[in-house]
């Protein structure tokens, strides 16, 4: 018979409540106090129970550097999660996209911040990726990709670009907890966190972290066809029950439009009505498609805004609309947040 999900140890329920809970090695026992309790390992019903030295060693009650993050952090008008749950959507290049368009907006200053430990492609989208982290008195520097877009990774850190992050979850869960706590972010109207594929460690570690100063919601990224479309139905499920608002859902990669005979071919097909379906089928918000333009691809190897060059392009209105509708969710004024170009 297969091991059931709900009669492990550590239920989708008590993660989320507990997300500093020490990993396990045998369920708790009857009278158990609790590893976050101040008696854990030390009480008389810890005596040979097998997690007894985990329970002693663990951290105890709420994390004490939370509070320290909410007050760095208190200068971020709005904070947003880009999501997935699935690998290859294009989830950093429309975060890279996504950030680009707000920064449109001289009036407003933007961060990104690349949770993606294993795998960051942030900075050379941006064309940062040869910056270092810089360490004052205060805190740690971002890099300024723009005069009012700055951006935090662990690429800066590498000695060499092309080094692997070999790092378990703890260890991801600390350079984030940096990030948040001892990056000097200052006065930002958009801070957006690119995230990794799945609803493990990362994402447990950014809602924890960030509950307490507010997070505005997500933003999911899909493709049209149905294996992606699965793993996002899976993060959309974690974000409610983590308690994050879901803004709504974009359709990356929507189809290619023929720069010649503008003919429009479905490069991932839509068998089951695609981005669009899902939003109406999970009642999400549905904050548009946008097209596949090879000009994208090639921006971000350069580390160009794909804006400035290309401002015309189907892609570049799509995302346009994306942005006013995204607005909208959060409450903005989309004329504010993307104001129209004065056509003279």
């Amino acid at each position: 018979m297969a091991p059931s999900l709900e009669a492990e140890p550590d239920s989708v329920a008590s993660v989320l409540a507990n997300p500093q809970k020490p990993q396990l090695v045998a369920p708790e026992p009857e009278h158990c106090p609790g590893p976050e309790s101040q008696q854990a390992g030390t009480a008389d019903s810890c005596a040979g129970c097998p997690n007894q030295a985990i329970c002693a060693t663990a951290p105890k009650g709420p994390d004490p550097d939370i509070p320290l993050i909410t007050a760095r952090l208190s200068g971020v008008k709005h904070k947003i999660l880009i999501l997935s749950g699935k690998g290859g959507v294009g989830k950093s290049t429309f975060t890279s996209l996504l950030a680009h368009a707000f920064a449109t907006n001289v009036e407003q200053t933007v961060g990104i911040m690349d949770t993606d430990i294993c795998g960051p492609s942030i900075p050379k989208m941006l064309g940062v990726e040869g910056e270092t982290i810089h360490v004052s008195s205060t805190g740690w520097s971002p890099a300024w990709a723009m005069d009012n877009l700055a951006v935090m990774s662990i690429q800066f850190m590498l000695p060499n670009r092309d080094d692997a992050i070999i790092w378990r979850g703890p260890k991801k869960n600390g350079l984030i907890k940096q990030f948040l706590k001892d990056v000097e972010w200052g006065d930002l109207d958009f801070l957006l966190v690119d995230t990794p594929p799945g609803t493990s460690d990362e994402h447990l570690s950014v809602n924890t972290y960030l509950k307490e100063s507010g997070i505005d919601g997500a933003v999911m990224v899909t493709t049209p066809q149905e294996v992606s479309l699965l793993d996002v139905r899976k993060e959309i499920d974690f974000c409610r029950k983590a308690g994050i608002k879901v803004l709504g859902l974009v359709e990356n990669m929507s189809g290619f439009v023929c720069p010649k005979c503008t003919y429009e071919s479905e490069v991932f097909k839509a068998t089951t009505g695609g981005g669009r379906k899902l939003a109406e089928e999970m009642g999400i918000a549905f904050l548009g498609s946008v097209p596949l333009d090879p000009r994208i691809g090639m921006a971000c190897d350069y580390g160009e805004s794909f804006f400035d060059s290309f401002p015309d392009s189907p892609a570049c209105r799509a995302l346009k609309g994306v942005v006013k509708g995204l607005a909208m969710e959060m409450g903005l004024d989309p004329e504010v947040v993307m104001p129209e170009e004065d056509d003279a």
